[in-house]
């Protein structure tokens, strides 16, 4: 085609069935593993509502549940519980990996890292298929908060701690990062904190890793791929960024002028806002509770201060759909069960596993690999300079 004296944009927008841009309101393939409803605040895994999991599942069995497809048999549970379980304990090696990286390094960068590393001891032996992407995937579920707890001990001076196999998921991250048997009701707080965040449709980290398994790639390379979208604030980093906006805020009083200020200076707020839900996040309406019932004295100011914002958001900002999401809330529960700030996204990873391997898992089945468009809109019939001439 001869663009002399044509924009090329014009001309080659028409090559396209469809533009949105950030893919937004585009589907590009089906599923049968989560359903969102923005309009009126719904989530579901395979037909049961987010809510019903929470109050009677655990996240051992809603892992279950999203990757095979269907509840488990307590037999089946009891398996896949001890698969995790022969997966939790570091080796040597690991710990060594561990103690070797800064003390200063981000929590996020040091799983994405520590995935990686699991790649290897496959020894390039890796072949593409269900039993090896499960064999990867429980793998990475297992040790994920084995890492996370033992780097944080190891930052801090302390030794790792081995996980008790007679606790639960939840309960046994707890013991390995604090040291002492977490309360009955911590670890189940923490569980569907878990459950919660298990998965979400195709958000940005899973929709990466689905680009990078649509190659063909392994798991542990697709997971990587997650972990690193995940990390970003405008995805799963914003429940650090709650947290350190409260502080920066200090009190109620405060809360009527940084928010007039902020959002005259068009700066988002944190934990507020959906690409999807345009009513309250489901599971910001759960974990409001949970964080009431946890935030003790020392937290007080911090959680009224969070009331006020929420407040104000709504009246403000609830008529053009802006309210919760998710990591408004999850902050204060995570604090509460002593869980450093800096580690808060590190855990919606270890959450958020499941639903990556459900959906690798699933793609595979039909796996076209991904390949949009972008809409060029540059210069044309640029003329060539030789370097001399230059």
């Amino acid at each position: 085609m001869d663009y002399k004296n044509k924009k090329i944009k014009g001309v080659l927008k028409q090559d396209y069935q469809f533009f949105s841009h950030g893919l937004e309101g585009v589907a590009a393939f089906e599923t049968s593993i989560s359903y969102i409803d923005g309009k009126d605040g719904i989530l579901i895994y395979r037909g049961i509502p987010i809510g019903e999991l929470a109050e009677r599942s655990t996240y051992e069995e809603t892992a279950y549940f999203l990757i095979y497809g269907s509840l488990p048999t307590k037999a089946e549970l009891k398996k896949f519980s001890n698969d995790l379980e022969n997966h939790i304990s570091l080796d040597t090696e690991d710990i060594k990996w561990l103690k070797d990286f800064p003390v200063a390094a981000h929590p996020m960068d040091v799983l994405n890292t520590c995935v990686s590393l699991m790649s290897l001891s496959e020894g390039g032996d890796y072949e593409i298929g269900r039993e090896s992407d499960l064999k990867a995937g429980i793998q990475i579920m297992g040790k994920m908060p084995s890492i996370i707890a033992a780097f944080d001990r190891i930052r801090k001076g302390k030794e790792p701690i081995p996980p008790d196999n007679k606790l639960s998921y939840a309960a046994n991250f707890l013991w390995m990062l604090n040291g002492e048997k977490p309360k009955e009701k911590e670890a189940r707080i923490l569980d569907l904190c878990l459950i919660l965040h298990a998965e979400h449709g195709v958000c940005a980290s899973t929709f990466a890793t689905l680009v990078t398994s649509s190659t063909m790639a392994d798991v542990y390379s697709s997971i990587v791929s997650g972990i690193g979208t995940l990390k970003g604030y405008l995805h799963g980093g914003a429940n650090e960024q709650v947290i350190r906006m409260l502080e920066r805020i200090g009190a109620p009083e405060n809360v009527e002028k940084y928010l007039n200020e902020a959002t005259k200076k068009k700066e988002k707020i944190m934990g507020f806002g959906h690409r999807v839900y345009k009513a309250l996040d489901p599971r910001a309406r759960i974990l409001k509770n949970y964080a009431r019932d946890l935030t003790g004295k020392r937290d007080e100011v911090l959680f009224k201060t969070a009331l006020k914002i929420e407040k104000f958001m709504e009246k403000k900002f609830g008529p053009k759909g802006i309210y919760p999401n998710v990591d408004f809330y999850s902050g204060f529960v995570y604090k509460a069960l002593g869980i450093p700030t800096d580690m808060f996204t590190s855990i919606f990873a270890i959450a958020r596993s499941a639903g990556w391997i459900a959906h690798i898992l699933e793609y595979r089945e039909s796996s076209r690999i991904f390949r949009p468009r972008g809409i060029y809109s540059g210069p044309v019939n640029v003329k060539y300079i030789p370097i001399k001439a230059r």
